[in-house]
């Protein structure tokens, strides 16, 4: 008995490994068919609710995994690509998606397992096209998805004959609750309720368990599927934080409604099962689907009240940066150039406060090492990232258009300062990636020499604001204020590495505290040489670098 029990579990074990291989590998294969298209599918589907589901779907069936679409989604949220409530659309999508998996589970392919796998292998191993490798990937994937299943199948057929099995399978029909919380539980360790409803779809198949102990455990898998977006939303913004929250109150909240009418919805369940003939995993994959479609009509007319509810529960202010364009409307483009320059220069402006605030966030990492101001100015550099691409987009089309030759000055112009504001993000991200290598490998730099680099990134501040006050009031004094501010930095920056060679030879400090130093006062210094940039655009005056 004990070498059966030994075996089961092996066998229970190792084909539980190979399906979640199985599911991992055929999401990498359709992803890296899509490339970034993924996120652009939920960057741009997300205009209005409805869209957000239609696109949670789509992006879970190509990656077979629920956690993965919210992990994607609460990572988009967090950098500022979704707002909160755009996110909970895309969360009731994913839900749904994922029940592909269990009816592709139901069609029963098992026995041809082996033979998809050899195909799967033939495109990985004697393709170079990269297309062909991804399908192959796919197939790969999907056949060991079967075999893992197989396995997984025989190391349970025991079950059915142990009394303390067959006891909790009573207990949980006559107790739906704790058929809810094994489901929960189950999943949070496995980490995929794709797998955990495979291994429910083969325990009801083997009639190891009936109908109405099955469908509360089909429940509580999809709470427990939920921690994926918790675990992802840690050390994240308050708006993701709020996503992850909206995806375990979604699932809680459909467990309830359902727990409530366990009777109505078994029978019904078992209508299903004999009017149309359905095998016993595809009468679970029907269940699931039919609770996760019923789940997001039922509660999607009360997205507003969920952003409510999970609004008072995540308490905080959302400092999310939106990355999105507020003033590019294309429509001025065809009317009048002239208006569509002034928006691509509003837009600039806002680029340019996103540059100074990652600068401040930068110095305020330098001072107190709080992880929270480095992540925050790297969120500020992928949203002034982004925004070069589309102001340039943006600049790039009104070209197109006839242009008076002050407004050919003014394009150039305005091309210029983007390109500047672009490359203070750089510098102000390797700011932080030198910050976050004294932490990491602590290194000490002396007070002396914090207090110099507060100095000079103060005095950068100040120019690089004085820059962006220029270009929003054509203030040529102010301008001009920037180019002898300028100077200042210059000599400041000649300064400061003369007297830090000093402390090196001195031994007050070592040698990667003086690379550090170096490099974050060079940094500052090409700021300044951009702040002037920007000054002599205003001044009329137009540069090379």
């Amino acid at each position: 008995m004990d070498l059966n029990v030994q075996a089961m579990i092996f066998q229970f074990i190792g084909g539980l490994g190979v399906f979640l291989f199985g599911i991992k590998y055929m999401g990498d294969g359709l992803q890296n068919a899509a490339g970034d298209r993924l996120r652009d599918i939920l960057e741009k589907s997300t205009s209005n609710p409805f869209m957000g589901v239609l696109s949670g779907i789509l992006v879970t069936v190509l990656i077979q995994s629920s956690s993965g679409t919210t992990a994607l989604t609460v990572g988009l949220v967090n950098a500022g690509f979704m707002t909160f409530r755009q996110a909970i659309g895309v969360i009731m999508g994913a839900n749904i998606g994922t029940t592909v998996t269990a009816f592709i589970i139901g069609i029963k392919v098992g026995d041809y397992a082996l033979p998809i796998i050899g195909v799967g292998a033939v495109l990985l191993f004697f393709f170079r096209e990269k297309r062909i490798q991804s399908l192959g990937q796919v197939m790969f994937g999907f056949g060991a998805l079967f075999l893992g299943l197989d396995f997984m199948s025989d190391g349970m057929k025991p079950l059915r004959s142990l009394e303390v099995f067959k006891e909790l399978t009573v207990t949980m029909s006559d107790n739906p609750i704790l058929g809810v919380i094994v489901g929960t539980a189950f999943t949070v360790i496995v980490q995929s309720s794709s797998a955990t409803i495979g291994i429910l779809q083969e325990l009801f198949a083997q009639q190891a368990m009936d109908l109405r102990a099955a469908l509360p455990v089909l429940f509580g898998d999809n709470i427990g599927t939920t921690i994926t977006a918790v675990l992802a939303a840690l050390g994240t913004s308050v708006a993701a934080k709020r996503a992850a929250a909206v995806h375990v109150l979604f699932n809680v909240i459909g467990t309830i409604i359902f727990l409530l009418g366990i009777g109505l919805f078994t029978t019904f369940i078992g209508y299903l099962q004999q009017r149309i003939g359905l095998n016993p995993a595809m009468t679970i994959a029907f269940a699931h689907g039919i609770f996760n479609v019923s789940n997001t009509i039922l509660q999607f007319p009360f997205i507003a009240a969920l952003a409510w509810i999970v609004t008072k529960i995540v308490r905080g202010d959302d400092t999310t940066i939106d990355f999105k364009p507020k003033n590019l409307n294309p429509m001025f483009i065809e009317k009048s150039p002239s208006i569509a320059l002034g928006q691509a220069k509003e837009e600039i402006v806002r680029m340019a406060s996103l540059s100074l605030k990652g600068l401040e966030e930068a110095k305020s990492f330098l001072n107190t090492n709080s992880k929270k101001h480095a992540d925050m100015a790297l969120q500020v550099e992928e949203a002034i990232n982004s925004l070069d691409r589309k102001i340039t987009n943006y600049l790039v089309d009104i070209s197109a258009k006839p242009l008076t030759p002050d407004e050919t000055n003014d394009h150039a112009r305005l091309l210029d300062y983007v390109r500047d504001f672009e490359r203070i993000g750089d510098h102000m991200e390797n700011m932080i990636e030198l910050i976050d290598y004294r932490i990491s490998n602590r290194v000490t730099l002396s007070e002396e020499a914090i207090n110099e680099l507060n100095e000079m990134t103060d005095l950068t501040i100040s120019t690089l604001m004085d820059a962006i006050t220029s270009i929003e009031t054509g203030d040529e004094n102010l301008a001009k204020s920037v180019l002898s501010n300028e100077e200042k930095i210059d000599k400041m920056e000649r300064v400061l590495r003369k007297g830090h060679i000093i402390r090196l030879n001195e031994g007050r400090c070592d040698g990667d505290a003086g690379i550090i130093f170096v490099d974050f006062v060079s940094n500052l210094e090409r700021i300044g040489d951009h702040a002037v940039n920007i000054a002599e655009g205003v001044l009329g005056i137009r540069h090379s670098n």
